[in-house]
């Protein structure tokens, strides 16, 4: 089943989501912020979007700047990062079976999809 990290907050997401809702097909929302993924879940959706942990950190926001940003982190210490303050998790997310992708584009969402 697919499913959708998503953040409510988010216009990419909310548009991510109103595609998915017009698609018909079947799908799972997860409000990551309310149940933020475990360690290993996070491991599992990078290894699925074939990225390193940096890359999905949104390296704006003023948690990340302020906390982490000149600090030296391995891949670990970035998952536990976005784990500890899920608000550093890109979004929305899309998954589909073993695969991924981070769906700020809906043109990328579709080829995805279909």
């Amino acid at each position: 089943m697919i499913q959708i990290y998503h953040n409510s907050r988010c216009g990419k997401s909310r548009n991510c989501l109103v595609f998915l809702e017009n698609s018909k097909k079947e799908f799972e929302v997860i409000n990551y912020l309310i149940s933020p993924p475990t360690f290993e879940e996070l491991s599992a959706i990078i290894k699925k979007l074939n990225i390193k942990p940096a890359e999905l950190v949104r390296q704006k926001e003023k948690i990340w700047i302020e906390n982490f940003k000149n600090q030296k982190m391995n891949d670990e210490q970035i998952i536990q990062a976005m784990i500890s303050n899920p608000i550093l998790i890109e979004r929305p997310i899309v998954i589909n079976g073993n695969s991924a992708i981070i769906g700020r584009d809906l043109e990328k969402v579709e080829s995805f999809l279909f």
